[in-house]
This record gives structure tokens, C-alpha cells and sequence, in this order.
């Protein structure tokens, strides 16, 4: 066979796949426009929130903090995967897998008091009397090693 016909060979599926796709795409759209309803009313236009009638904006902000917990969880969450992955081929990695694996398991360890230890897992910021308290600490132990 040669070049052309083996790069058509392999084309085929994609390009129909790609109009497939393309055609129900189209389908789909042009179906609810025609079946979907037509009528505007006060009431209809309004968001609907499980029968509790809306209040505020829904632009709500969030702290960032929610943000960076989210993150890292998604990331502890990832490395849960590579540890189910190590228990399936566990028996073939013998020691050295092993070991390798408690060298993980060490530096997820050290990541989590890391975070820890910055208040990344920390969702309500230290009251006034805490930083005076913390500031009290601190002076006390500067006055010891003096």
C-alpha cells in the first residue's frame, strides 16, 4: 500500500467521527430552538433556587483561603491515585518499590505540616486577642534567651 492510501486509511475514522459529532451538535441546537418555550413573564425570568425566592447578588466573593484548600485537596486528592496505582503493582516492586514508597509518603508528610504549620489550613483568621497573645509569647522568649 502506499503513502496516500495508509494516511487516507487512518483519516476516515477521525473525519467521520468530526461530522458525527458535528451533526448531532447541530441537531441538538436546532431541536430545542424549534421545541423549546417562547413565552417571557416576570415570574419565568427569575432564577429559581429550590423554592426559596432569591436574595443578593450572585456575585458572592469568596476568601481566597477557600481557594487554596480547594487546591490542596485536588492535589492531595491526585497523590491518593498514585498510592492505589503502587498497592496494584506493589508485589512486583518488590523492597525497592517499597522504600521508594515510604520516601513518598515521607514528603506528602512533610508537605501536609508545611501547610500546616503556614495556616494554609486555617479558615478563620486569629482574633485580635490571639496576635496579642502570640506577640506576648514572642517577647518573652526573645527576653529568656537575653
Amino acid at each position: 500500500m502506499d503513502a496516500a492510501t495508509e494516511q487516507s486509511v487512518v483519516l476516515w475514522p477521525l473525519l467521520l467521527f468530526t461530522a458525527a459529532t458535528l451533526g448531532l451538535i447541530v441537531v441538538m441546537i436546532g431541536l430545542s430552538s424549534m421545541l423549546g418555550g417562547r413565552h417571557q413573564s416576570r415570574l419565568g425570568d427569575q432564577p429559581y433556587e429550590s423554592g426559596i425566592k432569591p436574595t443578593g447578588s450572585a456575585r458572592m466573593r469568596f476568601s481566597a483561603k477557600f481557594y487554596l484548600v480547594a487546591i490542596i485537596f485536588v492535589l492531595f486528592d491526585l497523590e491518593v491515585v498514585f498510592i492505589f496505582a503502587w498497592a496494584i503493582a506493589a508485589p512486583d516492586l518488590g523492597w525497592p518499590g517499597y522504600f521508594a514508597f515510604l520516601f513518598f509518603l515521607g514528603v506528602l508528610t512533610l508537605g501536609l505540616i508545611y501547610e500546616w504549620r503556614i495556616g494554609a489550613l486555617d479558615w478563620a483568621p486569629k482574633a485580635p486577642r490571639q496576635y496579642r497573645l502570640d506577640a506576648i509569647e514572642s517577647n518573652q522568649l526573645r527576653n529568656a534567651r537575653k
